[in-house]
């Protein structure tokens, strides 16, 4: 089956036709999603959505986006939603953002090593954002090397990011951008190794050829398959197979805990 390691459920793009969102993903072979928080108050909102749908999991964190707005309170309400809701399976998404900046810089250190603890406190696993911010993303994850175990979601940073990042034991996970004519990220892609790859959409950010430009859903994960396969010069079915059993095991759950189906998935919608 197909696992979407990483989708944004909650946005407000999804109001309309959520639940037949989820439905498309189950029907198109994906059986595991993980919907990603952006705050606290948002991951309430994803701990809902696990409750009320099969197959789907979630995460508590802090955006690094909201990191000008964000309190030491909602860093304590990410911990306790994660003590109290075992379908909020990670930490995140956390990290670092330098491209918009839209927070301080300091305070997105800040919260990404706070919950970077909290992830070692718990054994939970972190879901890292990291845009144009390589130096400083590698330097947490060494000072938390052997203690917080982690994924670098939506890879596009440099070689150096990953190399640090794979030393020190994380995943990574690659988006539609793999289908780009002009993405440039072939070598990173064929450097992850099978065990430590997955793959995800974002969305509704970031749809994939031939979707570019409309709203993503997860259903279009098996279109990252299809882009991972060819720049790796491996099968979808391999792609699948591997990147299903990585999320797996990365997020603590168990196949037969999937809502989709566990047949070879149909062909990418």
């Amino acid at each position: 089956m197909l696992f979407e390691s990483h989708c944004h459920l909650t946005d407000r793009r999804f109001d309309a036709d959520r639940s037949e969102t989820i439905e498309r993903a189950h029907a198109a072979g994906v059986g595991a999603l993980i919907s990603i928080a952006s705050s606290a108050a948002d991951a309430e909102r994803v701990a809902a959505l696990t409750r009320a749908h099969r197959g789907v999991w979630g995460t508590a964190g802090v955006h690094p986006h909201e990191a000008g707005r964000a309190g030491a309170d909602d860093v304590e309400r990410v911990r306790e939603l994660l003590e109290v809701e075992p379908r909020l399976v990670a930490v995140g998404e956390t990290g670092l953002d330098y491209h918009y900046d839209f927070g301080p810089r300091d305070r997105q250190r800040e919260l990404f090593r706070a919950h970077a603890r909290l992830a070692a406190e718990t054994g939970l696993p972190l879901v890292v954002h990291s845009r144009s911010a390589d130096d400083d993303t590698r330097a947490v994850i060494a000072e938390f090397r052997g203690a917080a175990r982690g994924v670098l979601h939506c890879f596009t940073g440099g070689m150096g990011l990953l190399e640090g990042a794979l030393d020190a034991g994380w995943h990574i996970s690659f988006t539609g951008l793999v289908t780009f004519r002009n993405f440039d990220g072939q070598e990173a892609v064929r450097a992850v190794p099978r065990d430590r790859l997955m793959i995800e959409t974002d969305s509704p950010y970031l749809a994939p050829v031939p979707h570019r430009g409309r709203r993503n859903e997860p259903a279009y994960v098996a279109r990252v398959r299809d882009g991972v396969a060819a720049v790796r010069g491996e099968s979808a079915e391999e792609v699948e197979r591997y990147s299903a059993r990585n999320a797996f095991r990365f997020f603590g759950l168990e196949a037969d805990e999937a809502g989709g189906t566990a047949e070879p998935s149909p062909a990418a919608p």
